[in-house]
C-alpha cells in the first residue's frame, strides 16, 4: 500500500471554499473529467447534506499496463457530508472498476478554521492485488501520478473560487450585505439564474430542514 497526505489553507470562509468544493467540474484544468452526475442527495436527521456523484474519469496509461486494464476509463463515486453545525465537509471518493488492479481511495475535510479561515486535509491510499511481483510497481504508479495531478487539480479549483468571489462582488455593488470577498484577478463572472415562484416555494418547503438542500445557499449563508 502506498499513502498520500497534504493539508492547504484557504483564505477563504468555509461557506466560499465548500460551495467552490462541490462547482469544481467543469473546468479546464480537469479535462479527464468527463461526466459528473448527482444519483442521490437528501438531509439527515442531524441536519448534514448528504450527496453521492458518479464521475467518469480518463487517463493514459503506461505500456506495460495496457495488457492489464481494457479501457483508459474509469467510474469513481463520491459520497459527501456537509455539516453546516460543525462548518465540516468530508468527502471519500473510490474507483468503482479497475479494482483488482488498484484500489484508489481518497478522503478530503474541509474544515472550518478559529480565525475564519479553510483548512483542507487529503489522504489517499494505493492497494493493488494484482501480484505477478506487480504490486509495488503499480501502487507507485498511481502514487506517482496522483502527485502530479495535484497541482492542476489546485488550478483548476482556485479559478472555481475566484469566479465566486467576482459573483459575490457584483452582488455587493448592487446593494447586497457585505461579506467577506477577496479576488486576486478578474475572469468572466458567474451569476445565479433568479428563482422562479416554483423555487421561492421550494425554499420555504424545505427551510425547516435547512437551506444547506441547495448549495447555492452556502456562500449566502454568511
Amino acid at each position: 500500500m502506498r499513502f498520500y497526505s497534504q493539508a492547504f489553507l484557504y483564505d477563504d470562509p468555509w461557506s466560499i471554499v465548500s460551495y467552490a468544493f462541490f462547482m469544481r467540474y467543469p473546468n479546464p484544468f480537469a479535462s479527464h473529467v468527463l461526466s459528473c452526475d448527482v444519483i442521490s442527495r437528501d438531509v439527515s436527521p442531524s441536519g448534514s447534506l448528504i450527496t453521492t456523484r458518479l464521475i467518469l474519469k480518463s487517463g493514459s496509461l503506461p505500456k506495460w499496463a495496457q495488457g492489464l486494464v481494457g479501457r483508459a476509463e474509469s467510474w469513481i463515486i463520491e459520497e459527501s457530508e456537509v455539516d453546516p453545525a460543525g462548518r465540516v465537509v468530508r468527502c471519500v471518493t473510490k474507483n468503482l472498476d479497475h479494482v483488482k488492479v488498484m484500489r484508489v481511495e481518497e478522503r478530503i475535510t474541509l474544515q472550518q478554521t478559529d480565525d475564519g479561515r479553510t483548512l483542507q486535509n487529503t489522504e489517499a491510499r494505493f492497494v493493488s492485488g494484482i501480484g505477478w511481483g506487480l504490486t509495488k510497481k503499480i501502487e507507485s504508479h498511481g502514487l506517482a501520478r496522483f502527485k502530479a495531478n495535484i497541482q492542476r487539480s489546485r488550478q483548476g479549483f482556485s479559478m472555481i473560487l475566484d469566479l465566486i468571489r467576482q459573483s459575490r462582488a457584483q452582488t455587493m455593488t448592487m446593494g447586497a450585505p457585505n461579506v467577506y470577498v477577496h479576488s486576486h484577478h478578474r475572469t468572466a463572472s458567474v451569476e445565479d439564474p433568479p428563482a422562479t415562484d416554483t423555487e421561492n416555494k421550494s425554499q420555504e418547503t424545505t427551510k425547516t430542514r435547512g437551506s444547506w438542500l441547495n448549495p447555492r445557499s452556502w456562500v449566502q449563508s454568511r
